[in-house]
């Protein structure tokens, strides 16, 4: 059972986590966009997340760039907000339950680092992190890339989720008539954000003038 609304309402230290999963560019637009809501952004990529970061994306000029993170770069403007984790430091807070993150988000989460946290495997941060939230009963979203699916991974998401989890696949909708990748991006962003009760503009509401 997740945590009520309230707990995201005090102090939001959001942990973010970047896996080898295709789909960096959902990551680096969900940052760019917690950083001007949330106090705290955790930051930490696996070793074949920074490499896929490499791969996808181009390092940006404005805004925040994932590619300069995941090489140890941050914009002084952002550093109030953003901290760098490494994934091998289990001395971080955010692997202790006592200082537990207000929610973390696995995006794009790997199948691999999926079924290990199903597993409880705890080998490095980014799966104690978040062993640490499914105990601590505080979100964990994760957001799979991955098609087709097998038994295996299905299997392990309906784990996940009967554990507590939130399964945010990379699935972008359309009835926003999207014009872009952009667009298709930032829908997913608000998906994981709605997920948190944090609000955004990023794509009109369902049918919102019926409201």
């Amino acid at each position: 059972m997740l945590v009520a609304d309230t707990t995201l309402a005090a102090e939001h230290r959001i942990l973010v986590a970047v896996t080898g999963a295709s789909g960096a560019i959902y990551a680096e637009r969900l940052i760019d966009v917690l950083r001007t809501k949330v106090d705290r952004v955790y930051l930490l990529f696996t070793d074949a997340g920074q490499q896929v970061v490499r791969h996808e994306l181009k390092p940006k000029n404005d805004g925040f760039s994932l590619v300069r993170a995941a090489a140890g770069e941050v914009n002084l403007e952002d550093r109030q907000v953003i901290r760098l984790l490494d994934n091998r430091d289990l001395f971080a807070p955010v692997a202790s339950g006592s200082s537990a993150p207000t929610a973390m988000i696995v995006m794009p989460a790997s199948m691999g680092t999926l079924g290990r946290i199903c597993h409880g495997i705890s080998s490095n941060l980014l799966e104690r992190s978040a062993d640490v939230c499914l105990k601590q009963k505080r979100p964990l979203v994760l957001c799979p890339r991955e098609t087709p699916l097998n038994a295996i991974h299905l299997k392990n998401m309906l784990q996940l989720a009967e554990y507590g989890a939130s399964i945010v696949p990379a699935m972008p909708a359309f009835y926003q008539h999207p014009k872009s990748v952009e667009d298709l991006v930032d829908f997913m962003v608000g998906r994981v954000l709605e997920v948190l009760n944090l609000p955004h503009a990023l794509y009109p509401a369902w049918n919102s003038r019926m409201r």
